[in-house]
């Protein structure tokens, strides 16, 4: 499971993302302060399973989590 923020101070999630997954798909959420349609588009085709908008709900992010490892 790789849970990360879009903005990083050295590079970007997006960026992050692209590299760990090159060996192998992996389920993922991306973090970030933008929700809107485009942004949840941008993540998923970066390589994230999942976008999520903070500020975190984290009952969201523990059933997001659960679903994923179930999958």
């Amino acid at each position: 499971m790789f849970i990360s923020d879009i903005g990083l101070p050295d590079g970007s999630g997006y960026d992050l993302i692209q590299r760990l997954l090159r060996p192998q798909p992996i389920p993922s959420i991306s973090l970030s302060g933008f929700g809107m349609e485009c942004d949840f588009q941008k993540s998923r085709a970066a390589g994230f399973l999942e976008h999520l908008v903070k500020p975190l709900d984290f009952k969201l992010l523990r059933e997001t989590i659960e679903r994923l490892r179930a999958a």
